[in-house]
């Protein structure tokens, strides 16, 4: 069993109208020098937060306009970010990039934002959206409920994480050459582009709701750490109640995976080689736009 220290909870020093004073549905993690950046599922925004530091963090604005209040109304607007990967440097992007990424799950779910960085991993310039329908939309001919939870680059490789329900279980891994990713970035490549290769991965079940795949972040070695919580849904869309979680290792097969002490929904990871541990740090999703997100920190074996 895995526990969780918990670091702090991202709170936020100015929020969008109407909203708390914090992240509630955290969804995707990426650290960076001395910042930590969050996407949430149900906001337009990016969440920065200092590294080392309880102090409230701060959100840039990916997309306009605004999102309804009521719950059930946002869900069927947002665009739905439920990863955010590093991009190596690039065309205009010598210092690299953030990319947000929607899960895909609607046609209105298929949007990204990607942001330049400087060589101290800030945020540069202003957000650009792209279009990332060439390559998720190809593969509602592989899933019968597509719904990308991660991403990571690694290996000269863009590697999506689809993530599998009780109605549809496979978990998936699915792999494009970079190249094919940033070449659709820089408006070089429009059409439909097809994965290199997908592999499916059975995590096991936690009072019979399989455990699926909720984020993932690159090793140094192109393995992978990936988190996966047994959320008692049927579907991409709906939310259920999350009976335990889990964190992993895979590259072409499952490694390892370590249950959580406790069922924290765990949405988002960051992870870090430390001699023979890996770090991590995690952020949740309680959905509940009135309980903040947490971010914490654990150590696994590699």
């Amino acid at each position: 069993m895995i526990t969780l220290t918990k670091v702090r909870e991202l709170n936020l020093s100015a929020a969008t109208a109407g909203r708390p004073l914090h992240l509630s549905a955290a969804s995707g993690l990426a650290c960076l020098n001395s910042f930590n950046y969050v996407v949430a599922d149900d906001e337009l925004h990016l969440g920065v937060f200092r590294a080392n530091s309880s102090e409230p963090g701060h959100l840039i604005r990916l997309f306009g306009g605004e999102l309804p209040a009521s719950k059930a109304d946002r869900k069927k607007q947002k665009p739905d970010l439920e990863a955010l990967t590093l991009l190596p440097a690039y065309g205009d992007y010598p210092h690299g990039a953030l990319l947000a990424l929607g899960s895909g799950s609607r046609p209105n779910r298929r949007l990204g934002a990607l942001l330049g960085l400087d060589a101290q991993g800030a945020v540069r310039g202003s957000p650009q959206v792209v279009d990332l329908s060439p390559i998720l939309a190809p593969l509602d001919d592989e899933f019968p409920a597509l719904n990308i939870e991660g991403a990571v680059v690694s290996g000269g490789e863009l590697r999506l994480f689809q993530r599998g329900n009780k109605r549809h279980v496979d978990n998936a891994v699915i792999r494009f050459p970079l190249s094919a990713l940033l070449d659709t970035l820089s408006s070089e490549n429009t059409g439909a582009i097809k994965p290199s290769a997908i592999a499916t991965f059975d995590l096991g079940q936690i009072d019979g709701i399989p455990l699926c795949f909720t984020d993932a972040a690159a090793l140094p070695d192109g393995a992978m750490v990936f988190t996966a919580v047994a959320e008692d849904t049927d579907d991409a869309y709906n939310d259920g109640a999350c009976v335990g979680a889990a964190i992993g290792i895979a590259d072409h097969k499952l490694r390892c995976l370590h249950r959580l002490e406790r069922p924290y929904k765990v949405e988002g990871v960051d992870a870090r080689m430390e001699g023979d541990v890996v770090s991590l740090l995690l952020v949740t999703d309680a959905d509940d736009a009135d309980t903040p997100a947490v971010l914490f920190s654990a150590t696994i074996p590699r």
